[in-house]
Protein backbone atom coordinates (compact mmCIF):
# COMPACT_ATOMS: atom_id res chain seq x y z
CA UNK A 1 0.00 0.00 0.00
CA UNK A 2 2.82 2.41 0.89
CA UNK A 3 4.52 1.68 -2.44
CA UNK A 4 1.29 2.46 -4.31
CA UNK A 5 0.94 5.78 -2.46
CA UNK A 6 4.56 6.64 -3.27
CA UNK A 7 4.05 5.82 -6.95
CA UNK A 8 0.84 7.89 -7.17
CA UNK A 9 2.53 10.78 -5.35
CA UNK A 10 5.52 10.65 -7.68
CA UNK A 11 3.27 10.66 -10.76
CA UNK A 12 1.28 13.60 -9.37
CA UNK A 13 4.46 15.59 -8.62
CA UNK A 14 5.80 14.84 -12.11
CA UNK A 15 2.48 16.00 -13.60
CA UNK A 16 2.67 19.28 -11.67
CA UNK A 17 6.27 19.86 -12.77
CA UNK A 18 5.46 19.21 -16.43
CA UNK A 19 2.38 21.45 -16.33
CA UNK A 20 4.35 24.24 -14.63
CA UNK A 21 7.07 23.98 -17.26
CA UNK A 22 4.46 24.07 -20.05
CA UNK A 23 2.76 27.15 -18.58
CA UNK A 24 6.10 28.97 -18.22
CA UNK A 25 7.02 28.09 -21.81
CA UNK A 26 3.64 29.35 -23.04
CA UNK A 27 4.11 32.62 -21.18
CA UNK A 28 7.42 33.16 -23.02
CA UNK A 29 5.84 32.60 -26.44
CA UNK A 30 5.49 35.77 -28.53
CA UNK A 31 1.85 36.89 -28.75
CA UNK A 32 0.30 38.64 -31.71
CA UNK A 33 0.27 42.33 -30.86
CA UNK A 34 -3.01 44.14 -30.18
CA UNK A 35 -4.37 46.92 -28.02
CA UNK A 36 -7.65 46.96 -26.11
CA UNK A 37 -9.65 50.03 -27.10
CA UNK A 38 -12.88 49.28 -25.20
CA UNK A 39 -13.83 46.85 -22.42
CA UNK A 40 -17.17 45.43 -21.34
CA UNK A 41 -17.90 42.92 -18.57
CA UNK A 42 -17.95 39.94 -20.96
CA UNK A 43 -16.06 41.05 -24.07
CA UNK A 44 -13.63 43.65 -25.36
CA UNK A 45 -12.88 45.55 -28.54
CA UNK A 46 -9.29 45.26 -29.80
CA UNK A 47 -7.21 46.86 -32.50
CA UNK A 48 -4.89 44.49 -34.34
CA UNK A 49 -2.26 46.17 -36.52
CA UNK A 50 -1.22 44.54 -39.76
CA UNK A 51 0.72 41.29 -39.28
CA UNK A 52 2.28 38.57 -41.42
CA UNK A 53 0.55 35.18 -41.42
CA UNK A 54 1.23 31.70 -42.73
CA UNK A 55 -2.14 30.22 -43.71
CA UNK A 56 -3.54 27.00 -45.10
CA UNK A 57 -6.97 26.65 -46.69
CA UNK A 58 -9.08 23.56 -46.17
CA UNK A 59 -12.45 22.05 -47.00
CA UNK A 60 -12.71 20.95 -43.35
CA UNK A 61 -15.94 22.00 -41.71
CA UNK A 62 -15.22 21.11 -38.07
CA UNK A 63 -12.58 21.92 -35.46
CA UNK A 64 -11.44 18.30 -35.40
CA UNK A 65 -11.08 18.08 -39.18
CA UNK A 66 -9.09 21.33 -39.40
CA UNK A 67 -6.93 21.40 -36.27
CA UNK A 68 -4.74 18.31 -36.72
CA UNK A 69 -3.96 18.40 -40.46
CA UNK A 70 -3.76 22.21 -40.49
CA UNK A 71 -1.37 22.31 -37.56
CA UNK A 72 0.90 19.69 -39.12
CA UNK A 73 1.16 21.63 -42.40
CA UNK A 74 1.93 24.95 -40.69
CA UNK A 75 4.26 23.39 -38.13
CA UNK A 76 6.09 21.70 -40.98
CA UNK A 77 6.75 25.11 -42.51
CA UNK A 78 8.08 26.80 -39.37
CA UNK A 79 10.11 23.76 -38.27
CA UNK A 80 12.21 23.86 -41.43
CA UNK A 81 9.91 22.93 -44.29
CA UNK A 82 10.96 25.92 -46.33
CA UNK A 83 13.48 26.67 -49.07
CA UNK A 84 16.23 27.73 -46.62
CA UNK A 85 15.31 25.14 -43.95
CA UNK A 86 15.00 27.99 -41.47
CA UNK A 87 13.53 27.24 -38.04
CA UNK A 88 10.92 29.90 -37.23
CA UNK A 89 9.76 30.39 -33.63
CA UNK A 90 6.23 29.35 -32.71
CA UNK A 91 3.95 32.22 -31.77
CA UNK A 92 0.48 32.50 -30.29
CA UNK A 93 -2.42 32.31 -30.92
CA UNK A 94 -3.27 29.83 -33.64
CA UNK A 95 -6.21 31.25 -35.59
CA UNK A 96 -8.97 29.18 -37.21
CA UNK A 97 -11.78 30.34 -39.46
CA UNK A 98 -14.09 27.31 -39.61
CA UNK A 99 -17.04 27.59 -41.98
CA UNK A 100 -19.08 25.69 -44.56
CA UNK A 101 -17.29 27.05 -47.62
CA UNK A 102 -13.50 27.24 -47.25
CA UNK A 103 -11.92 27.08 -43.79
CA UNK A 104 -8.52 28.49 -42.87
CA UNK A 105 -5.90 27.98 -40.18
CA UNK A 106 -3.13 30.49 -39.57
CA UNK A 107 0.05 31.02 -37.59
CA UNK A 108 1.10 34.62 -37.04
CA UNK A 109 4.78 35.03 -37.88
CA UNK A 110 7.26 36.44 -35.32
CA UNK A 111 7.43 40.25 -35.44
CA UNK A 112 11.05 40.13 -36.71
CA UNK A 113 9.74 38.78 -40.04
CA UNK A 114 7.90 40.45 -42.89
CA UNK A 115 6.31 38.71 -45.86
CA UNK A 116 9.29 39.82 -47.97
CA UNK A 117 11.99 38.18 -45.82
CA UNK A 118 10.26 34.93 -44.89
CA UNK A 119 11.58 31.81 -46.62
CA UNK A 120 9.32 30.31 -49.27
CA UNK A 121 7.33 27.27 -48.05
CA UNK A 122 8.15 23.90 -49.62
CA UNK A 123 4.45 23.03 -49.33
CA UNK A 124 2.55 25.10 -51.90
CA UNK A 125 -0.53 24.85 -49.67
CA UNK A 126 1.10 27.20 -47.14
CA UNK A 127 0.38 30.81 -48.09
CA UNK A 128 2.38 33.75 -46.70
CA UNK A 129 0.39 36.97 -46.61
CA UNK A 130 -0.03 40.27 -44.80
CA UNK A 131 -3.25 41.13 -42.97
CA UNK A 132 -4.93 44.53 -42.85
CA UNK A 133 -5.33 46.62 -39.70
CA UNK A 134 -8.47 45.38 -37.98
CA UNK A 135 -10.83 46.08 -35.09
CA UNK A 136 -12.35 42.97 -33.55
CA UNK A 137 -14.63 42.04 -30.68
CA UNK A 138 -13.26 39.21 -28.52
CA UNK A 139 -14.71 36.92 -25.89
CA UNK A 140 -12.53 34.55 -23.85
CA UNK A 141 -13.19 31.07 -22.51
CA UNK A 142 -11.11 28.39 -20.79
CA UNK A 143 -10.73 24.64 -21.05
CA UNK A 144 -10.36 22.54 -24.17
CA UNK A 145 -11.95 23.72 -27.36
CA UNK A 146 -14.50 21.82 -29.44
CA UNK A 147 -17.05 22.56 -32.14
CA UNK A 148 -19.69 22.90 -29.43
CA UNK A 149 -17.59 25.37 -27.39
CA UNK A 150 -16.73 27.42 -30.48
CA UNK A 151 -20.40 27.62 -31.55
CA UNK A 152 -21.55 28.39 -28.00
CA UNK A 153 -19.16 31.29 -27.53
CA UNK A 154 -19.67 32.59 -31.07
CA UNK A 155 -23.40 32.80 -30.33
CA UNK A 156 -22.63 34.46 -27.01
CA UNK A 157 -20.45 37.11 -28.65
CA UNK A 158 -23.05 37.67 -31.37
CA UNK A 159 -25.76 38.25 -28.76
CA UNK A 160 -23.55 40.64 -26.77
CA UNK A 161 -22.74 42.70 -29.87
CA UNK A 162 -26.38 42.77 -30.99
CA UNK A 163 -27.38 43.99 -27.53
CA UNK A 164 -24.83 46.82 -27.70
CA UNK A 165 -25.66 47.70 -31.30
CA UNK A 166 -22.08 47.02 -32.45
CA UNK A 167 -21.87 46.23 -36.17
CA UNK A 168 -19.83 43.12 -37.01
CA UNK A 169 -18.96 41.39 -40.27
CA UNK A 170 -17.35 38.24 -41.61
CA UNK A 171 -16.92 34.90 -39.89
CA UNK A 172 -16.48 34.35 -36.17
CA UNK A 173 -12.93 33.03 -35.73
CA UNK A 174 -11.30 30.88 -33.05
CA UNK A 175 -8.00 31.75 -31.35
CA UNK A 176 -6.17 29.03 -29.43
CA UNK A 177 -3.25 29.94 -27.18
CA UNK A 178 -2.05 26.67 -25.67
CA UNK A 179 -0.44 23.38 -26.76
CA UNK A 180 -2.73 20.34 -26.46
CA UNK A 181 -0.67 18.88 -23.60
CA UNK A 182 -1.32 21.92 -21.38
CA UNK A 183 -4.18 20.82 -19.11
CA UNK A 184 -4.58 23.86 -16.84
CA UNK A 185 -4.67 27.61 -17.42
CA UNK A 186 -5.91 27.27 -20.99
CA UNK A 187 -6.96 30.36 -22.97
CA UNK A 188 -9.31 30.34 -25.95
CA UNK A 189 -11.08 33.22 -27.69
CA UNK A 190 -13.67 33.95 -30.34
CA UNK A 191 -13.18 37.09 -32.41
CA UNK A 192 -15.10 38.83 -35.18
CA UNK A 193 -14.39 41.99 -37.20
CA UNK A 194 -16.33 45.04 -36.03
CA UNK A 195 -16.96 48.54 -37.25
CA UNK A 196 -15.32 50.78 -34.65
CA UNK A 197 -14.24 54.37 -34.45
CA UNK A 198 -11.40 54.66 -31.94
CA UNK A 199 -12.21 57.64 -29.75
Amino acid sequence: MKILILIVSAIFILFLILQSFTIMSTQKTELQKYSVVHSEDEFEIRFYPSATFATIKSEAKTYGELSGPGFRKLAGYIFGGNESETKISMTSPVQMDINDSLSEMSFVMPSEYKAENLPKPKDSGVIIHKTQDEYVAAVRFSGFSSDHAILQHSEKLKALLDKKGIVYSGNFRFLGYNPPWQLVGRRNEIIVSVKWEDK
